[in-house]
């Protein structure tokens, strides 16, 4: 079955049933659920961050700050500009607020989003990065049938969105990152974490929350080694945990 990876997702923390007798949660996750409760969100900083947009700041400086600690290779203004992929990128919030600001401002951001009313959105709000250079490429697609170019990425960002993946379908996505990204560079993870024993799937939105064990099992099976991870700090405490993690190959 065929999944979408959506827009960023942040919810209050909900009580699941017990799991114990059923499949794995994330065998109910469906597209087509998925792709409709994305279309019937608005096109909007809060309606992306689940009426949380008073969070949006500080999201962005955790981001921010974590990428700093990473000490990417810094890119000569002889070499060519180098690119990175905002996915599951919404109406652009993080692009503009974060991503294209990297390396000084010169840098060409890529978009990955299947939800065509987000990309169009985006396109406004990302006008002057677009007319400026440091917007490329817009693709209405979703994770689980996205491949990135060999070697093409400084960065390849995933934020609140890989919720919308099976277990598998993300490993096979983030295989393909791995391919991705260029020598030194990164692929991150930004993801709310189940405090529970098990990954709790959302009705809603058809999503999963993995629990931190579940995804650095995945991140290996993938071939991807951890080089930092860290928790996002001053969100409200009935939100859930949000973790980010640097991932490259082993």
């Amino acid at each position: 079955m065929s999944t979408t990876a959506s827009v960023s997702q942040i919810h209050e923390q909900p009580i699941p049933d017990n799991m114990s007798d059923q499949a794995p949660p994330d065998a109910s996750i469906d597209t087509q659920k998925s792709l409709e409760y994305w279309n019937s969100v608005d096109a909007t900083p809060n309606g992306m961050l689940g009426g949380f947009e008073s969070v949006s700041r500080v999201d962005l400086v955790g981001s921010r700050t974590f990428v700093a600690k990473l000490k990417l290779p810094e890119t000569p203004a002889t070499s060519p500009t180098p690119r990175v992929a905002d996915c599951g990128a919404g109406i652009g919030r993080i692009t503009k607020g974060f991503l294209s600001k990297l390396n000084g401002g010169r840098i060409c951001v890529d978009i990955v989003e299947p939800v065509k009313k987000f990309t169009d959105q985006a396109k406004v709000n990302l006008k002057d990065e677009i007319d400026e250079g440091r917007v490329g490429e817009i693709y209405n697609v979703g994770l689980e049938n996205w491949t990135p170019e060999k070697g093409a990425y400084w960065v390849i960002w995933n934020q609140w969105c890989i919720g919308h993946l099976q277990d598998q379908q993300l490993v096979s996505y983030l295989e393909r990152c791995k391919v991705g990204i260029v020598s030194g560079g990164v692929i991150v993870v930004k993801e709310n974490i189940a405090s529970d024993p098990d990954d709790i799937y959302d009705e809603e939105d058809s999503s999963v929350t993995r629990t931190d064990p579940k995804l650095r099992s995945l991140f290996k099976q993938a071939g991807l080694k951890m080089v930092r991870t860290e928790i996002q700090r001053g969100l409200p405490k009935q939100l859930y945990q949000v973790r980010s993690y640097a991932l490259r190959p082993l």
